[in-house]
């Protein structure tokens, strides 16, 4: 089980990225997707650079400069690109449960490229949550495929990358640093729907402008630092199978925000979804090594 910290920083950011698919949604009733993308990480990436010149952080060495801009193409600019024009069509608690899938990817990948076993506990966590996940879809009445939900499905993909990806740097470099270079990265592609936002934004209405300001600083800047602080100090693959509470919070806050009343099956998955995190998240005390011997 991660220490009180790592819970903390992975309940924050659950409660904020569950909250971004009704803000996406809210968003969308007055600005175009890529307009809603633009502004989003546009904000962030101004809030990211306030944020690491007041810590005096560095810049990134050239080096890195290539791998920074494939994980933020991919974990940015292709993830939140396919999110945001899939829910175009696809209501947000829909969206929640799609996305839910990452984890599975984020645990194969970390198997493979990190060298993270993944034990059969593990194993039967993942499938009880994607049981859970699969109950709530149920519930939905929504789920087809439908070219925006296969958006929905390859931005669960890139998400998974961008995780693993990442990880190596968060062994070398501060959570912030990483997390404000990827997003600088991964918000220059965006710059192309720069045509007509000035427009755009001048008859949008309020509630879709304030949706998209809350989208900038809490899910995109705050919520991502505060993930890769929690990705610096446990197993990604272990961190990930917390993205299974995410159609649980998505659908309550989609009831709260949108008016999405959720099926009695999605709240029944939400439970299922929940278990399988503790399944996965779970050790006992006997099994667990001494404190001395940890550290």
């Amino acid at each position: 089980m991660p220490d009180r910290t790592t819970l903390a920083y992975v309940g924050a950011t659950l409660l904020f990225w569950s909250s971004a698919f009704a803000g996406i949604r809210s968003a969308l009733i007055g600005l175009t997707p890529g307009h809603v993308l633009l502004l989003r990480f546009g904000i962030a990436s101004l809030v990211l650079l306030g944020w690491t010149r007041a810590a005096r952080l560095p810049w990134p060495p050239v080096r890195l400069w290539g791998r920074l801009a494939m994980i933020g193409v991919v974990g940015i600019s292709l993830y939140q690109g396919c999110l945001t024009f899939g829910e175009q069509v696809v209501p947000a608690g829909t969206a929640s449960f799609i996305v839910a899938a990452a984890p599975v990817f984020t645990a194969l990948l970390a198997t493979l490229s990190l060298s993270e076993r993944l034990s059969r506990r593990t194993l039967v966590g993942l499938a009880v949550s994607l049981m859970g996940v699969a109950l709530i879809s149920f519930g939905s009445g929504s789920v087809g495929f439908h070219q925006s939900a296969l958006l929905i499905v390859v931005s669960a993909v890139a998400t998974a990358v961008f995780f693993v990806a990442q990880k190596p740097l968060l062994g070398r470099y501060p959570p912030l640093a990483v997390t404000a270079w990827v997003t600088w990265a991964g918000t220059v592609p965006l710059l192309g729907f720069l045509p007509g936002l000035a427009a755009n934004v001048a008859h949008a209405p309020p509630a879709s402008l304030w949706s998209v300001a809350y989208l900038g600083v809490c899910p995109a800047a705050v919520a991502y630092v505060l993930w890769a602080h929690a990705l610096q100090r446990s197993p990604v693959g272990q961190v990930a199978t917390w993205l299974y509470l995410n159609p649980f919070l998505a659908t309550a806050i989609g009831w709260l925000w949108l008016g999405e009343v959720p099926a009695w099956s999605a709240l029944a998955g939400g439970v299922v979804a929940v278990g399988g995190v503790v399944l996965v998240n779970w050790r006992s005390t006997r099994s667990a090594p001494p404190a001395a011997a940890r550290a």
